[in-house]
């Protein structure tokens, strides 16, 4: 009964009531501790905003401060919540070490204010708390993360601030469970205020931020940002990415490698995940595909004057086959020539077909997911079929040359799938693991 009227009292704020029972029984908040699994009389005092109450109860029994509730909430946690600035400070006041105390999914009182948007809030934490900043939750986010992610601009503007006084800059470069930074949701979210106050002129971080790391799936800001574009706007936003920041860090890194021995030059041509963009990298891939493509092609069309030569020579229907002379040793002449034209022949075929072969699978790995995609692969199969009529005459009636041409044509593909094939066999052969239980010797 005196519970009841506890947990009334600190809902109502009847201070009264409180003295009455202590009076009466001096233990009664360490017994509704001990009683009470849910929350506490400081959690119902704090949600509904009964300061007075607060303060009476943090007098008394200030290890209230630290309790959780059967949610997960500590009585900081849902003063930030609500908004309650001043029961903040009281709680602060008696117990700033609560700052800290991670509650449901490791987040603190910063985080909830930052999800919030409770810049006040930010304020009063981060001054009683500073190393509050850095703490993370069990997905990896910051204060940061969760302003961005709830486009909480005011508290992510605080938060940066912040950053700066506090000399705590690379709290900026943190990546959640996923390997985002802040400037990866930003982009992702297409917060144009945000991408500005974290990499335009006037950033505060001197090239600190990371602006071409990659998350876990590879993706960098810019790549995230070619994804999401919709709007006009969205061009001021990539614009943003390719301001003099990005360029300050490129030349940067050139300007360290010109330090270095010549022979580490090759090195830095070489790709690099933390550096290169993906999307710049898949984009340069095309190209040169695109271009081994039309070269091969035009070589099918058109191939070598010899090629032409031999295909007349052992042809028989174009008229022209080569008779053999009366001289034994101009009969093995002719016969060496000819053989040694027909296997550059073959070798032209399946390299030449190889080649066109490998340019299209690499076209059509990279534009996966593209719109028009399927007008892509209709295309790139005529391309093909054309290709084919076009080489029919050096292959017609020739078993060797239609099967280095069918190999040619398969084994780009292969060279892809085949190991993920042979992985997959692999286990199914194998089978699940066998249990050895049955051998276990009981006792």
């Amino acid at each position: 009964m005196d519970n009841e009227r506890l947990f009334e009292a600190a809902r109502t704020g009847n201070i009264e009531v409180l003295y009455d029972l202590l009076v009466k029984n001096p233990l009664i908040l360490t017994d509704v501790a001990l009683s009470c699994s849910t929350e506490t009389p400081l959690h119902v005092a704090v949600k509904a905003g009964q300061l007075d109450f607060v303060h009476q109860i943090m007098k008394h029994k200030p290890e209230f401060a630290a309790e959780m509730s059967k949610d997960g909430y500590r009585p900081l946690d849902i003063a930030v919540v609500t908004g309650h600035i001043d029961i903040v400070r009281q709680l602060l006041k008696t117990e700033f070490q609560i700052c800290r105390l991670p509650g449901q999914d490791q987040r603190t009182a910063l985080h909830y204010a930052a999800a919030k948007g409770r810049v006040e809030i930010i304020n009063e934490l981060i001054s009683t708390c500073p190393r509050c900043i850095t703490d993370v939750t069990s997905y990896g986010e910051t204060a940061l993360h969760l302003a961005v992610k709830n486009n909480q601009f005011p508290a992510f503007s605080v938060l940066v601030n912040w950053l700066e006084n506090l000399k705590e800059k690379t709290v900026i470069n943190f990546r959640d469970r996923d390997g985002n930074s802040v400037l990866h949701l930003a982009a992702a979210r297409r917060q144009y205020s945000s991408l500005e106050l974290l990499i335009g002129k006037n950033n505060v971080f001197n090239g600190m931020l990371e602006v071409n790391a990659p998350n876990s799936k590879g993706l960098t800001a810019m790549d995230i940002l070619d994804i999401v574009m919709e709007e006009p706007n969205d061009i001021q936003m990539r614009k943003i990415l390719q301001n003099d920041t990005v360029i300050a860090k490129r030349k940067q890194s050139w300007h360290d490698l010109a330090e270095e021995p010549l022979k580490d030059w090759f090195k830095y041509f070489k790709f690099q995940l933390e550096r290169d963009s993906p999307s710049d990298t898949r984009n340069v891939l095309l190209v040169v595909a695109a271009l081994i493509a039309s070269v091969t092609f035009q070589a099918g069309l058109n191939p070598p004057s010899g090629l032409l030569e031999y295909d007349s020579q052992s042809n028989p229907a174009s008229g022209n086959v080569t008779r053999a002379g009366p001289a034994v040793t101009s009969a093995l002449v002719a016969a060496s020539a000819l053989l040694g034209t027909q296997a550059t022949s073959y070798l032209f075929l399946f390299w030449n077909s190889f080649g066109i072969t490998a340019s299209l699978s690499i076209i059509i790995y990279l534009t996966g997911g593209f719109p028009f995609q399927r007008e892509l692969l209709i295309s790139m199969l005529s391309m093909m079929f054309s290709y084919g009529f076009s080489i029919y005459g050096m292959t017609e009636k020739d078993g060797v040359a239609f099967v280095l041409l069918t190999v040619a044509f398969v084994l780009p593909f292969a060279l892809r799938w085949l190991p993920t094939w042979v992985n997959k066999a692999w286990n199914w052969w194998r089978g699940p693991p066998t249990s050895w239980s049955f051998l276990a010797i009981g006792g």
